[in-house]
């Protein structure tokens, strides 16, 4: 505590503004992490989320009536933290993804293209306001949504689709890896 009060009032807000982007990035995170059901995730990051939020906390307050601009900076890492969550968390695509496209005339052609990049795929025969539509329906790390749209756009530009969030799945088959090449190669298990 004495090494915090003795810097100057600039190097005392960054380092509360740093410390408010962490503590509140991970508490963003551990919120979804709950959304999705990860105990142990969720458990870890809320004790370290509360260690760094305690650790700020007890040290500002004694000094806000001195440094009123402090509070500035708290506010601020917390705004900041929570932008940098939500990004962070958007980078990480943890969880699931229902995925559904609808395809009135090519259907069957993108269902071959996704199987054959090894996502396990379900259709379906309905009937639109045209006529005749196949509804794909495909349960996929939230990593890969972008990589099967980009299939389903090649095949057919006009196909509708549409992405949810899926809560527990009891199994998702994930794609098929190329074979390792170069350095990889070097560190295969035989």
């Amino acid at each position: 505590m004495e090494f915090f009060t003795n810097l100057p009032l600039i190097a005392q807000g960054a380092l509360i503004f740093c410390l408010r982007i962490v503590d509140v990035s991970l508490g963003t995170i551990r919120t979804i992490m709950i959304v999705q059901g990860r105990t142990w995730i969720s458990f870890c990051l809320g004790f370290f989320e509360v260690f760094i939020w305690l650790s700020v906390i007890s040290t500002v307050v004694p000094l806000i009536k001195d440094r009123p601009g402090l509070i500035f900076f708290y506010a601020l890492g917390f705004a900041s933290g929570n932008f940098a969550g939500i990004k962070l968390e958007r980078w990480m695509a943890a969880g699931h993804m229902i995925l559904r496209a609808i395809s009135i005339k090519n259907g069957r052609e993108m269902a071959a293209l996704i199987r054959g990049q090894g996502y396990e795929v379900t259709t379906f025969a309905g009937e639109g306001l045209e006529g005749p539509v196949m509804q794909l329906f495909i349960v996929c790390r939230r990593r890969d949504v972008g990589a099967i749209i980009t299939m389903i756009k090649s095949v057919d530009p006009e196909a509708f689709y549409i992405t949810e969030r899926a809560g527990s799945v009891s199994k998702v088959i994930r794609p098929f890896m190329a074979p390792p090449t170069g350095w990889r190669a070097v560190l295969k298990k035989k």
